[in-house]
């Protein structure tokens, strides 16, 4: 190769770094992170990063069943219920049907614990196979059927809760960082990012990911070239449900109580990850990396603002700003309006 070529091997190089969807939201992030330690230099804190990272792992397994079904060119609106319900059944059955109560905590609360997690994404299963049910049989599109989820499994949670939270054993050890002066992650942060990483492989590196983005493109071509699309969209959905679930007692392990009131409002941030993460909302497009950034990116705006002395009241204004701003700018990329 000739000198001459070198620099334009490496401008091409860079370009391609700097075009790459997960390179620019990095770029995002670190960009946001530099302004909003300028404006409070006490966000750039191990503290600080430990309370994004907290709030980034429910919401986190959300968008990547999420993530799922928008590529497969559907919308769960029902992930924030179904944490609700997974948090409060859970609860349920270690408080009322084992016996324990919040004077269970430590290493003795780990059997109920077990317990409780399998329990939460047990329902968060049934939930999304009742979606799958509803869209693959009954024929109801996505955003209705999983709208009237939403509102069922909200309405169950209050129901079994009488209302109130239900408290239960707990070892809040799992859920605050290992070591506040420089480490911000926690044992249940670290689990999250376990589970989040092997959804992702299983998107990318497997069949059901291949079929996932074949359905999302072009249902009709998929179902041609011999893909059981209810089948597969079955699966889409129970695994969207059973991540929800274990969102919903990653809540519990946070709150220490299984709460009627933690889903709501979660399926906007959730979609706003994923969204924000590059995802299109017509399907077929997405990455799994990119909705893991696209969380980080939600929570770090909202502790900056925060931080910053903007109202927390602002909060879902600035997800629903986020949220338009990543549609219009994938509606504006070149190769989308020439569809």
């Amino acid at each position: 190769m000739s000198s001459s070529q070198q620099p334009n091997l490496r401008l091409e190089r860079f370009k391609a770094v700097a075009g790459n969807q997960n390179s620019i939201l990095l770029s995002v992030l670190i960009a946001l992170a530099i302004v909003f330690t300028l404006a409070e230099p006490k966000f750039f804190s191990v503290a600080t990063a430990g309370n994004i990272l907290t709030d980034w792992g429910s919401i986190v397994l959300l968008a990547a069943g999420q993530t799922l079904v928008i590529i497969s060119g559907g919308i769960d609106l029902s992930v924030g219920g179904t944490l609700a319900i997974s948090g409060v059944t859970s609860a349920w059955v270690m408080s009322t049907v084992l016996g324990f109560d919040i004077t269970t905590s430590g290493s003795d609360a780990y059997p109920p614990l077990l317990v409780g997690g399998l329990v939460a994404i047990g329902t968060g299963l049934l939930v999304g196979l009742i979606n799958a049910i509803l869209i693959t049989k009954l024929r109801i599109v996505p955003f209705v059927a999983t709208l009237s989820t939403m509102g069922a499994t909200l309405g169950f949670a209050i129901i079994i809760s009488n209302g109130m939270p239900i408290g239960g054993p707990n070892d809040f050890s799992l859920i605050s960082p290992i070591n506040p002066t420089w480490m911000p992650l926690s044992w249940a942060v670290i689990g999250v990012i376990i589970v989040v990483t092997a959804v992702g492989l299983f998107l990318h590196k497997s069949r059901f990911g291949l079929h996932t983005y074949a359905i999302g493109s072009n249902s009709f071509a998929a179902r041609a070239a011999g893909i059981n699309v209810e089948r597969h969209l079955t699966k889409v959905y129970a695994l969207a449900g059973a991540l929800a679930g274990l969102a919903g007692f990653y809540v519990y392990l946070r709150l220490g109580a299984g709460s009627p009131s933690s889903g709501v409002m979660r399926e906007l941030d959730a979609i706003a990850a994923v969204v924000i993460g590059g995802a299109s909302l017509m399907g077929g497009i997405g990455r799994m990396m990119g909705t893991i950034i696209g969380a980080l990116i939600l929570f770090t705006v909202q502790s900056g603002l925060i931080m910053a002395g903007v109202a927390p009241d602002w909060k879902k204004v600035v997800v629903a700003v986020l949220i338009a701003a990543a549609v219009a700018a994938q509606t504006l990329r070149p190769q989308n309006r020439a569809r």
